[in-house]
């Protein structure tokens, strides 16, 4: 799906955005404070609240609050707040390997949202164009793989902490709608050797609780062959095990960089696509501004575009 397909365009027009980082909120509890980029548009009211979790990549300072420009933009210009945190696998912080938690932080990068979440006073005093701005009741969380799977335990899927044994529930209520890009599967069998032996905390990933409506956007070339033998149906998971409401956006042709969500020009990006960027802008867009204002007939616009397609970009199915 491109513009060109859509026959009412409804993201022809957009705003200007203002982005301000860092944001520092002081967190003594933590091995350094959190810094954050905020990004929205320059006027409106009312506006959403997405809060945008980085992965893991070979570049510095994309898995960042520098990261994802493409999404953020997007959102922003088209009436969200997005607010993305430095979590502590970020290599822009260079942490000692023996730091708790380290190297994935999985917890630590939940506990990053919700600290957000917790100040978001301060945030509108560190950024004074927004004070007021926000509509604190209409919450989402999004995730690219890593941040991904920090995305799906805000949404409510468990895990044992293989520490203690305990299950870990990060769920958060505030939180109204989820994005989750090329994010991890299920546990169990479907993980490499080398992923069960070094990061056992995947083992035992469980989306069965995983209630808050969400869209799972996954690209049918994204093997994953380092982190899973389930080919790229394991991104699919967070739909398929999850209950429903859902929907599954298959991106033909996409590999783990859904054509380059990441950044600009990105040089690690292996499926580098233009037109596929803007059918994930558009179509995670138009989900969120749907599922937070019922009513909204954005998301269906855009289903109907891509499936009128005469060469389509990928397919949505839906629970």
């Amino acid at each position: 799906m491109s513009a060109s397909t859509s026959t009412a365009d409804i993201f022809s027009s957009s705003s200007p955005v203002l982005s301000v980082s860092p944001v520092l909120l002081p967190a003594p509890d933590r091995a350094v404070d959190l810094e954050v980029r905020v990004s929205a548009p320059v006027t409106g009211s009312d506006l959403p609240v997405i809060l945008l979790s980085h992965g893991q990549g070979f570049s510095n300072h994309l898995s960042s609050l520098n990261g994802y420009a493409p999404l953020a933009d997007f959102w922003a210009a088209h009436g969200f707040v997005v607010i993305q945190p430095t979590h502590l696998s970020s290599r822009t912080l260079s942490l000692d390997p023996e730091t708790p938690g380290a190297p994935l932080y999985w917890r630590s990068r939940a506990e990053d949202m919700k600290r957000v979440l917790d100040r978001l006073d301060e945030i509108e005093s560190a950024v004074p164009q927004l004070r007021g701005r926000m509509d604190r009741s209409k919450t989402a969380v999004a995730g690219h793989s890593m941040g991904g799977h920090t995305a799906s335990l805000l949404l409510g899927a468990r895990l044992t902490d293989p520490d203690d044994g305990k299950e870990v529930n990060l769920a958060d209520p505030r939180i109204k709608a989820g994005i989750l890009l090329a994010a991890p599967g299920r546990g169990g069998d479907a993980l490499t050797e080398n992923v069960a032996k070094s990061f056992p905390a995947f083992l035992t990933t469980d989306f069965s609780e995983m209630t808050t409506p969400t869209l799972v956007v996954a690209g049918d070339k994204d093997e994953s062959a380092h982190m899973t033998v389930a080919g790229a149906d394991w991104h699919a998971d967070p739909y398929v095990l999850s209950p429903g409401p859902k929907s599954l956006l298959t991106l033909f042709g996409a590999e783990h960089g859904l054509g380059g969500i990441s950044g600009y020009d990105v040089a690690e990006t292996t499926d580098e696509d233009p037109e596929r960027v803007s059918a994930v802008q558009r179509l995670t867009c138009a989900y969120l501004r749907s599922e937070l204002h019922p009513g909204d007939s954005a998301w269906q616009t855009e289903r109907d575009a891509l499936a009128a397609a005469s060469d389509p970009l990928g397919r949505i199915e839906s629970k």
